[in-house]
């Protein structure tokens, strides 16, 4: 899933922000590259700009791949098993199967013609070549381009070894080396000469020019050539840690130009710099106030802080609806995370950093059905690798309980926004560090969890499990939530297993109550959808009209849009029933508008079949079916196998086979397969009531 919403055929590969400097020459050698081979490897020193020549050749090859060019970031991945759930969030696939995750993507690009941009492999060199050649067996169609600081020594791998840019001019004008510095320092040409010396001094690595050219604002140009040749004449051997691994030796240049970035700079930054590694990835202000304060940092100066080391080139800022959203290159967080443990610091920040992403996801959970839910899928979806570092963090710890917390705090994230597979990952894992009786409030919210993921995937077995040990540990707990929220769980997995009257008459009276929810908006709200649901599926549509409705205003009095937009497919649902199509459009199309806000690929898909089943125009619902079509292959399989469902879809083709004929039907159908998947919700969003989009 994406927060740009885009669908599976466009690529994802972000806007340049700063211009690129020459690489025409490399650019044409990693073309040639991929026609060549299907796996190709960018290999060099840290900094030496791998994944920007990656980035730029993939933005040059879009031609060649009809699937789309995809950038996979592997760098904050350090356990092998969430490779192909990296790979699930850069192509968002919605998968919510059971199959291995890895058989599940490999299927999906069966049939593609794409590049995959694996971004910093080289932690897990060994583990990337056996997913690539896993990959590339399956789909003849896909090549792969990877930037690592090694090969793969995968078969067939193809390395280009990335030099850094030419610091002595090859014709008229200034070398690439000295073009990037005056860009990035706006220095004057008639400074050439200075230039030419810094840069060669800096042998050519983007990263060191960019770093001295961040410099001038606080010195003149020929105090910082003077500074820098002082430097290097002092150069000595490198000093232990990660950096050693480096048989370049223009490693130790590139070392010596962020060590003398790191001089440079106050007391108070080059701390703040060794906190700041600890992030996995972004980060706002609030949490690096939150986890790096402390000492001689106060909170009220990490702001100022911040803002110095971006205009050192040390951190990069971009700008979000929340604010400002740092982050730090990789081999800049390398020499932070090595001062920080030279200063004994190491596991207090990691710690602080995990308190404060179980924090986030307490409090997540406890205002998702709330007036800020976008907010809050946006900022998790934003803090996805700090929150897998700190669950790591969690689990490393003997003590269960903050493992089994964070996991089943985070259940509106695994369940709503589409992560179902790491969700289950991730709780199992949290469930087997406590296998029997244990810290019983943290145990049952993260068994309630399991079996709310394991029904979005099919997996009733696991659901029936899970209501097994849910409602016994509900009732010790004696907390009212727990008890409902095993009602729901119990009522969604009796409805879903064919026993809708059982489970009606379990839910509705709970969903009735004064107390309903035992405080808790969204397991309120949760109940009263499975009350609706259990109608629907009893073809009682009047109770579920009205139950539908009651779930719409409970949702619109809390704020709350994911269940309203559910409760909008539930009333599509029951005016379908009734005989109502035009009332049926109408509100899938609101259900829809929802969805697609939230980036909600399943739901998406129900709320276009279900307008597919209204619609009264057939090649308009040729087109749906297509459209629909996309967004199934996503979620991993059609209509989740559900029989229904395919008992549903399958009846509205025939339908509109049997009004304008095979070969019309075919046409309209592939318009919609084909169609870029934006456009494709923007003619479902503009579909009236039995009319033609506009």
């Amino acid at each position: 899933m994406s927060e740009s919403g885009q669908g599976p055929q466009t690529g994802n590969l972000p806007t340049e922000t700063t211009s690129f400097v020459g690489r025409e020459a490399e650019l044409r050698a990693v073309a040639a590259a991929v026609s060549d081979a299907r796996l190709v490897t960018l290999t060099g020193v840290g900094g030496v700009g791998k994944t920007r020549l990656a980035r730029r050749a993939g933005a040059g090859l879009r031609d060649r791949f009809p699937d789309g060019v995809w950038l996979v970031e592997l760098a904050q991945l350090h356990e092998p098993a969430l490779m192909p759930l990296a790979l699930y969030e850069a192509l968002r696939l919605a998968d919510q199967s059971t199959r291995p995750a890895i058989e599940v993507v490999a299927d999906w690009l069966a049939d593609k013609k794409l590049l995959l941009i694996l971004d910093c492999c080289e932690h897990l060199a060994a583990d990337c070549a056996d997913f690539v050649r896993t990959l590339l067996a399956a789909a003849p169609g896909v090549h792969v381009l990877a930037t690592s600081r090694r090969p793969l020594a995968a078969a067939g791998e193809q390395a280009i070894v990335v030099p850094p840019l030419p610091v002595a001019a090859l014709g008229p004008g200034p070398s690439d080396a000295a073009l990037l510095f005056t860009e990035r320092a706006g220095v004057p040409g008639e400074y050439g000469s200075a230039v030419a010396e810094i840069c060669a001094h800096l042998e050519g690595i983007p990263l060191a020019i960019e770093l001295a050219a961040a410099r001038l604002p606080e010195m003149d140009l020929d105090t910082l050539r003077q500074r820098l040749h002082d430097r290097y004449e002092a150069l000595d051997s490198p000093s232990p840690g990660r950096w050693t691994g480096e048989s370049d030796p223009r490693h130790q240049t590139l070392r010596t130009a962020i060590g003398w970035s790191h001089e440079l700079c106050t007391a108070q930054e080059r701390l703040l710099w060794a906190r700041l590694s600890v992030f996995a990835d972004g980060f706002e202000q609030e949490a690096a106030e939150l986890v790096c304060s402390g000492g001689p940092l106060g909170s009220g100066q990490i702001g100022g802080l911040l803002s110095a080391l971006v205009d050192k080139s040390l951190l990069r800022s971009t700008r979000t609806r929340r604010g400002p959203r740092y982050s730090m290159l990789d081999t800049v967080r390398e020499y932070g995370e090595e001062w920080l443990r030279n200063l004994g610091e190491e596991q207090r920040l990691l710690e602080r950093h995990r308190d404060y992403y179980r924090w986030l996801a307490r409090t997540g959970g406890r205002e998702w059905a709330g007036p800020d839910q976008v907010a809050w899928y946006e900022r998790c979806t934003a803090e996805h690798a700090n929150l897998r570092a700190a669950l790591e963090c969690c689990l490393a710890d003997p003590d269960p309980r903050d493992s089994l917390e964070m996991a089943g705090s985070l259940w509106f994230f695994w369940f709503c926004c589409g992560f179902q597979r790491e969700g289950r990952h991730y709780v199992n894992r949290a469930l087997a560090k406590s296998p029997g009786p244990g810290p019983e409030p943290e145990r049952f919210w993260a068994l309630w969890t399991l079996g709310v993921v394991a029904f979005t995937q099919g997996d009733l077995e696991t659901t029936g499990r899970q209501v097994d040990l849910c409602n016994p540990l509900a009732d010790r707990l004696g907390d009212p939530a727990a008890v409902d929220a095993a009602r729901y769980l119990e009522g969604t997995w009796l409805t879903l297993s064919g026993r809708s009257a059982q489970a009606l008459g379990l839910v509705a009276r709970a969903a009735g109550s004064p107390g309903c929810g035992g405080g808790s908006p969204a397991v309120k709200l949760l109940l009263l959808a499975t009350v609706t649901f259990a109608h629907l599926r009893l073809g009682d549509f009047d109770r579920a009209a009205a139950a539908a409705g009651t779930l719409r205003e409970e949702c619109e009095r809390h704020g709350e849009q994911w269940m309203r937009s559910f409760a909008f497919y539930l009333l599509a649902g029951a005016a379908l029933g009734n005989g109502d199509p035009a009332s049926a459009v109408r509100h899938a199309r609101d259900g829809l508008a929802i969805k697609w806000r939230l980036h909600d690929i399943l739901g998406a898909a129900l709320s276009i079949d279900i307008l597919t089943s209204a619609m009264d125009d057939p090649e308009q619902t040729a087109r749906l079916l297509g459209i629909a079509d996309v967004l199934w292959r996503s979620v991993g399989g059609a209509q989740l196998g559900n029989l229904d469902l395919v008992a549903a879809r399958r009846a509205c083709e025939r339908r509109v086979r049997d009004a304008i004929g095979d070969l019309a039907y075919d046409a309209a159908f592939r318009m919609g397969l084909e169609a870029d998947i934006n456009e494709g919700i923007a003619y479902a969003l503009a579909t009236p009531e039995g009319g033609t989009p506009s």
